[in-house]
């Protein structure tokens, strides 16, 4: 029994050392694999995307499902446009980092929240200088009542949309905020009497040819 035991002590120990050994040789191999890899060979996600004819279709059907519904699981998304879950997730990343995907948002009913009316303003300068434009778009930009803003061409020098309760409070936003904006020489109005489409949905035909 002695020697039995002492057999059986000396196999174990044995094993032991063995996969000890094996252990040290694997991790020995990572850190070789590690120090070699330079940092620049780390793939970047976003690399894949440089302008728009590198889009595929994989590419453009995850642009068309996520316009018109951006709460899609990736589950769902993947599905929807025929990619396994991870290579549809590297997908969406690389979108949302190359900048065509600028973000994701909820779409409000305005009549629900009471903003009943919407209005065209066109806003007429009194110059065209830099600094007198720049002064100008930095007051649009801190009016939430006022949606988009556009430079248009012909007469004018915005095209704003505008929207707020009813009339009363259209009229008081223009004779104590609109008119008053820097550098305002006068303002040209049309409400809208009814939407008969409102999106933001963009047109991706023309990617496919």
């Amino acid at each position: 029994m002695y020697f039995l035991g002492s057999n059986l002590q000396g196999t174990r120990h044995a094993r032991h050392v063995l996969v000890t050994n094996q252990c040290r040789q694997f991790w020995l191999i990572c850190l070789c694999v590690l120090r070699l890899r330079k940092p620049g060979q780390r793939k970047n996600i976003a690399a894949k995307y440089i302008n728009m004819e590198q889009l595929d279709k994989f590419d453009l059907a995850i642009l068309y499902e996520l316009q018109n519904d951006g709460r899609l699981s990736n589950t769902e998304l993947a599905s929807r446009v025929g990619l396994s879950t991870a290579p549809c997730w590297r997908r969406v990343r690389a979108l949302e980092e190359s900048g065509f995907i600028k973000g994701y948002h909820a779409e409000l009913d305005r009549r629900k929240i009471g903003l009943g009316v919407l209005a065209f303003v066109r806003l007429d300068a009194e110059r065209n200088t830099g600094d007198s434009t720049r002064a100008l778009e930095d007051a649009i930009q801190k009016l939430p009542e006022i949606v988009s803003c556009h430079y248009i061409s012909g007469s004018g020098t915005f095209e704003l949309q505008v929207i707020t309760q009813d009339l009363d409070s259209f009229s008081r936003f223009a004779r104590e905020q609109l008119i008053n904006l820097p550098h305002v020489k006068d303002l040209h109005t049309s409400f809208s009497l009814g939407e008969v489409k409102a999106s933001s949905a963009l047109p991706l035909d023309h990617l496919n040819r």
